[in-house]
């Protein structure tokens, strides 16, 4: 009897939790996010993305995403001039990418009510298009072979050479806050870029069409 009553109360508070976890669930159904990133391919600063979420009936989002990022060589090797400024020794040109991502994120973890972590899987994949920019260097109006320095920021950007790809990621979404109205958390995953052909980015080392990354994004949205 007693058995029978404590099968009982068990069973009557998971599916009190249960309740609890599917009513925060639908606190929400929209969720927009905009973050930085940092990669295996990149400076300091990878570039910047944007994901807008829709919650399906079955509780995962489904996703759209953008991604602007700059794509570094491995090879990439700075050289400092006598002016103190820098350039990429053999660099020929840059490689910006533009991601476009259809997606899904799957809740593993959700938190308790306005505290705790909700872990998210997220699996995205869609378009990429290179823009293959050529780099720019300064050299001495009096010495053509004296390089003084890089060229400006996007110099060159609108004589790029447009390279069509696609990109696959995979990745675990760690989202804080604790305010229901707000997001903020990291993303930390792996993504695949490839293209149509090698990207002509060094010039004595090897190029490539396809583009591994390991990465983290810091991110902040809002939620309605």
């Amino acid at each position: 009897m007693i058995r029978n009553r404590i099968i009982i109360l068990l069973m009557l508070l998971y599916a009190n939790t249960l309740v609890l976890a599917q009513s925060q669930n639908d606190d929400y159904t929209i969720e927009n996010t905009w973050g930085i990133n940092k990669n295996t391919r990149s400076a300091l600063i990878g570039g910047f993305v944007f994901k807008h979420g829709v919650r399906n009936s079955s509780g995962s989002f489904t996703t759209y995403g953008l991604e602007l990022i700059d794509v570094r060589h491995p090879a990439e090797l700075k050289s400092i001039t006598g002016t103190g400024s820098s350039y990429i020794i053999g660099k020929r040109n840059h490689l910006f990418a533009i991601r476009g991502q259809y997606g899904r994120d799957f809740v593993l973890f959700n938190k308790a009510p306005q505290q705790g972590v909700q872990i998210n899987l997220v699996l995205a994949a869609g378009p990429s298009i290179g823009l293959e920019s050529p780099y720019y260097v300064q050299v001495d109006s009096n010495n053509q072979n004296s390089v003084i320095g890089r060229g400006f920021i996007f110099q060159g950007l609108f004589e790029s050479k447009i390279v069509l790809g696609a990109n696959l990621k995979t990745s675990l979404n760690f989202e804080f806050g604790t305010l229901k109205s707000s997001v903020s958390g990291f993303e930390a995953g792996f993504l695949l870029d490839a293209y149509s052909r090698k990207i002509d980015m060094m010039v004595n080392a090897e190029n490539y069409a396809v583009w591994p990354t390991a990465f983290v994004v810091l991110f902040y949205g809002s939620r309605k």
